[in-house]
């Protein structure tokens, strides 16, 4: 008669178990499987005491490292949270600074204008930027520029060359370059713009350059506002 009722009682708790198929036992659930092994353990065989020792031991062992990994999960966020304070308090030492941001899309939200930049390693022999709407139209083109070796930037006020405002949208801009002896150059070009605020988001930290918002991490390189960005 015992033995029956034991016997559907350990039927039913490991059923439990099996349910909450955990891949491992965290304090708790070690604990719930001591009591249900207590409760449904043969009268006429109790465990041993060695045995219940050594399982009080595994649970307070168990017991502490949650304790040490609670301690450190806590402490990493905590040096999470002092480290994004520290660069959010950085950041915001940058406003008024110039920047040089990585990409070749302009986004037009109705700013007056834009400035990108571009670096010919030689002199060249022909160079055009050509600045493209999201559908690959050309809409503006710049071929009167320098083409001696050196860093330049240049303005654009959102206008196409009729002298039209375009609409608002996505834009990009493109160099074509060739060397002196005809062959194609690679140019480097870029976003630039005086840092005009920083905003604190839930994906980072970013900045504000000519009324459009740019991730740090786009940024490569921060110039005093009194050096002038070529």
């Amino acid at each position: 008669m015992i033995d029956g009722i034991s016997t559907t009682t350990a039927t039913t708790s490991t059923a439990e178990y099996a349910t909450e198929s955990k891949s491992s036992l965290d304090k708790d659930a070690f604990l719930q499987l001591m009591i249900a092994q207590l409760k449904n353990q043969d009268p006429l065989e109790p465990m041993d005491g060695t045995d219940y020792s050594a399982q009080l031991a595994q649970f307070s062992s168990l017991e502490q490292l949650k304790n040490i990994n609670d301690s450190l999960n806590n402490s990493i966020d905590a040096n999470y949270l002092l480290t994004q304070s520290v660069n959010n308090t950085m950041t915001a030492t940058l406003i008024g600074k110039n920047a040089k941001i990585a990409g070749d899309t302009i986004s037009y939200e109705g700013q007056e204008n834009t400035s990108f930049g571009y670096e010919l390693p030689a002199n060249a022999k022909d160079l055009t930027v050509v600045v493209k709407n999201s559908s690959g139209v050309v809409v503006k083109e710049f071929s009167d520029l320098e083409k001696t070796e050196g860093i330049y930037k240049l303005d654009w006020d959102f206008t196409d060359n009729e002298g039209d405002v375009v609409q608002e949208g996505e834009y990009t801009f493109e160099l074509k370059a060739t060397t002196l002896n005809d062959e194609d150059m690679t140019v480097g070009q870029y976003l630039v713009g005086t840092i005009e605020g920083v905003r604190f988001g839930s994906s980072g930290t970013s900045i504000l350059v000519n009324g459009l918002e740019y991730l740090v991490s786009d940024v490569f390189e921060i110039l005093e506002n009194k050096q002038k960005v070529k």
